[in-house]
């Protein structure tokens, strides 16, 4: 397992349905990310509320789900960050991942705690109100970490599970109780 892309971003204003709206999804791969405690430095949220803080501090996706989202939207350029994703991964599946599980990343220390349940900015930056709903139906979500020890994580950097998860519950797991919740 390691690190294909580190990625941050700033807020912007984009048009969607007719109303501006701000988002911090467009991330860009720069040469390392500094984890601290509640975010990753230089990556600005737009929304405190859903994004970043305790639980939401660090955004990974899995580079191996690219390829199924350039055959469902061919026109769309799919590089990394695209997702809004801090942390870009190779050989991390939302089906293997039990949350509450502990992982070494770069010099950082992280533990998963849920599925990335995307909102309406999603559909905004893919063109498409389907998106949300493929999204979940696909169970590519990703999935957030919180942050044990800060630190620095660069591309190449090889991830290791330090502790996994105590109650057998994967993201995947997760993300289909939520959708019965709806």
């Amino acid at each position: 397992m390691k690190v294909l892309s580190t990625n941050i971003g700033q807020p912007r204003e984009v048009l969607w349905q007719g109303a501006k709206v701000k988002t911090g999804i467009y991330k860009e791969p720069v040469e390392a990310i500094s984890i601290r405690k509640f975010f990753v430095e230089g990556d600005n949220v737009s929304d405190l509320r859903v994004h970043g803080g305790e639980s939401k501090a660090v955004y990974g996706y899995p580079s191996e789900h690219f390829e199924f989202w350039r055959k469902e939207y061919p026109a769309l350029t799919m590089n990394w960050g695209m997702f809004g994703e801090n942390i870009t991964t190779e050989g991390l599946l939302e089906q293997d991942i039990l949350i509450g599980s502990v992982y070494r990343i770069g010099t950082a220390l992280l533990q998963i705690t849920e599925p990335r349940m995307p909102c309406y900015k999603l559909a905004a930056k893919f063109g498409s109100v389907d998106v949300i709903r493929r999204f979940m139906k696909s169970r590519k979500s990703g999935f957030y970490f919180t942050v044990l020890e800060e630190g620095i994580v660069n591309p190449g950097d090889q991830i290791s599970m330090e502790q996994e998860g105590e109650h057998g519950y994967t993201i995947v797991d997760e993300v289909k109780s939520r959708e019965r919740d709806e």
